[in-house]
């Protein structure tokens, strides 16, 4: 069985650097408001996949990749896939989108980021995320249970 990392607390975790801690999932406002006041923080989960390769060359090129970009908080990974979580700022949710497209391909070489394809991507704004993570009463309906369940 392959072995899959963690970087949020559970699994192997690979080294954080400073500026981000597993526990902390979200840019302090301070920060925030020292960047620029005016822009907005989104919450990008994008996801990588492709051939297989070394476990622990994926795991070094993470870490690379971790010390390069900013807000990164969150990052799992298995020989041929690689999941990253982290916060960017833009004015709106396509430009945060369009960023995130390009940011495996900007660090590819300079971190030594295996030649894979995004395979899936989520932007959320920062309220969104943490209604999420708050499950603020919400409720959705299953789709092969027609009661409703919390969502």
């Amino acid at each position: 069985m392959a072995e899959t990392g963690y970087r949020d607390g559970t699994g192997t975790e690979p080294a954080s650097p400073d500026r981000t801690s597993p526990d902390r999932t979200e840019p302090d406002r301070t920060e925030v408001e020292q960047v620029n006041g005016e822009r907005r923080f989104w919450h990008v989960t994008v996801t990588f996949a492709g051939d297989a390769h070394g476990t622990d060359t994926v795991k070094r090129a993470l870490v690379r990749f971790s010390e390069q970009h900013a807000f990164l908080h969150s990052l799992r990974y298995s020989p041929e896939r690689a999941e990253v979580s982290y916060w960017e700022e833009a004015d709106e949710m396509l430009d945060a989108a369009a960023m995130a497209l390009r940011v495996w391909i900007e660090h590819r070489e300079s971190a030594g980021l295996p030649r894979w394809e995004v395979v899936g991507l989520e932007v959320l704004e920062r309220d969104t995320f943490n209604r999420r993570a708050e499950d603020h009463g919400m409720t959705g309906i299953g789709l092969r249970n027609p009661e409703p369940v919390p969502f």
